[in-house]
C-alpha cells in the first residue's frame, strides 16, 4: 500500500502516520520528493486494507501496489535510486558508469597496472575478484583476503571505488571491510540466506541475474536485500543461459527497459559474461549503453594470455579505450555522457 501525502504536509504529520503504521505491526518507509511525501507500507494487505489510512491528516490519497516486489517496485517511490558510491552516482539519468578491471585480483602489479589503466580510459568502478565462483573446482578460486587487500590498496593509489563479489555469508564482515559494493553473483541470486546478509549490510549491492532467471525472479530477490533495510541495489543483467551455444549466454538487454520499467533500480549490464568472447563485447557494451543502462560492467586484463581466469573474455587496454570513445559517442547520441 502507499499513502501519497498532500502538498504542504508536516513533518509532524508524516511522522505520526509513521508511528501509526509501526503500531499495527508494519514497516513504513517514507521517500521524500520536492513537493510530496511518499509512504509505502510493508506487511500483510488483510491487515493493511483493514486500516482508515485516509482519515490520517496529511494524506491526499492510498494505493494499492499490486507487484509482488513491494520495495523493489517503481510504483513505490515514484523516483529513480541514485546509489552514491564515494562520490561516483550509479543511477543518475545523465550518466553512464563503467566498472572495469580483472575476472580475479592475481598480484599486486596486476592489479594495481591495470587499475591505472582503466582509470585513465574513463573507468569510475575498479571490479576485481578475490573469491571467485568457478565451474570446476580444480581451476584458481581466488586470492581470498590477500585479493581484497590488493584491491583496497588500489583503490588507495588510483582512488577508484571497488566492487567485488561475496559468495559466503562467513565472509561477509571482511567483504564489506574492503569493498565499496558488494557484488552478489549469478548462481547466488536465489541464495537467499546471503541476499537477507547483505541486507544488512551498509555498502551497496548489485545484483545479478541468475542463469535461468526472469525479470519476476531478479525483482523478487532484489526484496529480499530492500526488507532487510539496504536500499542501495543495484540491478545487473548478464546474460541468461538458453539453447544458444555460440556465446556463453545470451545477452537479454531487453531486460533493461523492462526492469527500468518495474523498477526504481540502476540497471548495470555485463557483455562479458553476457557474450563470453573478447571480439563481440564492444558490440554489446554499445548496445547496452543504448538501451538505458545506468552502468556497463567489462574486464579488462593487460595480458590476457596468461590470467588466470576468463582470459579469453578480457579486453585488452587499448581496446578498452577505444571501446569507450564509441560508449561516449552512443551515451550523447541519448543524452547521457560518461
Amino acid at each position: 500500500m502507499i499513502i501519497i501525502c498532500k502538498r504542504g504536509a508536516t513533518d509532524e504529520q508524516i511522522a505520526h502516520i509513521e508511528e501509526a503504521i509501526r503500531s499495527w505491526g508494519l514497516k513504513p518507509h517514507t521517500s521524500r520528493g520536492v513537493e510530496r511525501a511518499i509512504i509505502g507500507i510493508i506487511g500483510p494487505e488483510d491487515v493493511v486494507r483493514e486500516k482508515p489510512l485516509e482519515a490520517f491528516p496529511g494524506v491526499e490519497s492510498v494505493t494499492p501496489v499490486l507487484k509482488p516486489y513491494k520495495l523493489a517496485s517503481y510504483e513505490f517511490t515514484q523516483k529513480r535510486t541514485v546509489v552514491d558510491v564515494r562520490g561516483v552516482k550509479i543511477g543518475d539519468a545523465q550518466k553512464v558508469v563503467l566498472m572495469a578491471g580483472p575476472c580475479s585480483v592475481e598480484s599486486r602489479e596486476q592489479i594495481l597496472e591495470i587499475a591505472r589503466i582503466v582509470k585513465k580510459a574513463g573507468a569510475s568502478v575498479l571490479r576485481g575478484g578475490a573469491f571467485k565462483p568457478r565451474t570446476s573446482p580444480y581451476t584458481f578460486q581466488g586470492l581470498g583476503k590477500k585479493g581484497l587487500e590488493l584491491l583496497a590498496e588500489a583503490r588507495k593509489a588510483t582512488g577508484l571505488p571497488v566492487i567485488t563479489e561475496l559468495m559466503d555469508t562467513k565472509d561477509t564482515e571482511v567483504v564489506e571491510e574492503y569493498t565499496d559494493i558488494i557484488q552478489i553473483g549469478a548462481r547466488n541470486m536465489q541464495n537467499f540466506s546471503l541476499l537477507k546478509e547483505v541486507g544488512r549490510c551498509k555498502k551497496p549491492v548489485m545484483l545479478k541475474r541468475g542463469l535461468a532467471a526472469t525479470i519476476k525472479d531478479v525483482l523478487l530477490s532484489a526484496e529480499y536485500i530492500l526488507n532487510e533495510g539496504n536500499m542501495n541495489v543495484m540491478l545487473c543483467e548478464r546474460g541468461i543461459r538458453t539453447f544458444e551455444t555460440y556465446t556463453r549466454n545470451t545477452l537479454d538487454l531487453s531486460a533493461v527497459p523492462a526492469l527500468k520499467k518495474e523498477s526504481h533500480l540502476p540497471v548495470i549490464v555485463d557483455p562479458t559474461h553476457g557474450a563470453g568472447h573478447h571480439d563481440l563485447i564492444p558490440a554489446m557494451a554499445l548496445a547496452a549503453v543504448a538501451s538505458g543502462a545506468d552502468g556497463i560492467m567489462v574486464e579488462v586484463h593487460n595480458n590476457p594470455e596468461s590470467a588466470l581466469s576468463d582470459g579469453e573474455q578480457s579486453l585488452l587496454p587499448e581496446k578498452f579505450k577505444a571501446l569507450v570513445a564509441q560508449m561516449r559517442a552512443v551515451a550523447a547520441a541519448i543524452g547521457k555522457q560518461i
